[in-house]
């Protein structure tokens, strides 16, 4: 078997792809629509759904539905597998996090508008509602669909020296094939709270900025007032409605692709923490530097 010594563009690319592409709990190709890397993509209908204003409460149902059975995929495809979750625990986490984020979503449109504030603070309120219902629910959700690993725990593994990565590329293993030290419940706990946490920011600049920027255009920049005005435009209703959508689609697509990956880094999917920080029974089992690794989940 040959050795390679030095890191490569080729490696590197090698290894891009198939982190992207393998659970790194099963080492199974991940269903390609809810991969991260798919993540954009299979979420921008959705979200430019839901970011439209002046909708009524079966659009406003309609899209938040839509939204948590995507975040139900992509928590299935993508959560730590050392604790599988119960189908039992899949559908009421599901309901669960539907009726929350339906309820805030329903609940803050009624608010919003008896404000007592200025129609352009409604306004810009009335837009960031889907992002408050959709980070509710995302925390709400990781929560209640994987809870089960706070309870029974999920496997921790020593991180390993650079001689002993060595040697398992040399054996033809992999990391996943270095034996569990054993399942702990505080390391699950840690990767849950960082899950749910790193949702929050996932949503935070796609649901946020766009929003944000389409009402300054629409409400503030002369080019597109011109443009709606525009006698061939109104004349057509397709496009009074289809070129604020472009705009938005535009906007959250440019948003995700530029801030979606500095989202994801906050929380490392392969995080490392002190074997002191976890129960007795690891403790004195670290592997380098005194550490163990565990897969959090995305």
């Amino acid at each position: 078997m040959g050795k390679i010594e030095h890191m490569s563009p080729s490696l590197w690319h090698a290894k891009k792809v198939v982190d992207s592409t393998l659970h790194p709990d099963t080492g199974e190709p991940v269903f390609f629509p809810f991969r991260m890397s798919c993540y954009v993509l299979t979420n921008l209908v959705v979200t430019a759904g839901m970011l439209q204003p002046g909708m009524g409460t079966v659009g406003i149902v309609g899209w938040q539905v839509f939204n948590q059975s995507l975040n139900v995929a992509f928590n299935t495809a993508n959560g730590n597998k050392s604790s599988p979750m119960s189908t039992e625990v899949m559908i009421k986490s599901y309901l669960s996090a539907v009726g929350a984020s339906c309820s805030v979503a329903l609940g803050l449109n009624a608010i919003v508008p008896r404000l007592k504030v200025t129609p352009s603070t409604r306004q810009i309120l009335g837009r960031l509602i889907p992002f408050a219902a959709v980070a509710t629910a995302a925390g709400l959700n990781t929560y209640l669909m994987r809870r089960d690993e706070i309870v029974k725990g999920i496997d921790v593994r020593p991180v390993l020296s650079d001689d002993d990565k060595q040697k398992l590329i040399a054996e033809g293993k992999s990391e996943r094939d270095v034996p569990s030290l054993g399942k702990s419940q505080s390391a699950a706990k840690l990767a849950v709270y960082q899950t749910a946490a790193s949702r929050v920011f996932t949503a935070s600049p796609i649901m946020v900025l766009p929003p944000m920027v389409l009402y300054h255009i629409e409400s503030r920049q002369a080019w597109y007032k011109n443009l709606m005005q525009k006698e061939w435009v109104r004349s057509r209703p397709a496009l009074v409605k289809g070129i604020p959508l472009g705009i938005n689609l535009s906007l959250i697509a440019l948003t995700s692709f530029a801030v979606l990956p500095f989202a994801l880094a906050v929380f490392p999917q392969q995080q490392e923490v002190s074997a002191e920080s976890l129960e007795p029974e690891f403790h004195g089992k670290g592997g380098k530097n005194g550490k163990v690794v565990f897969n959090r989940g995305l």
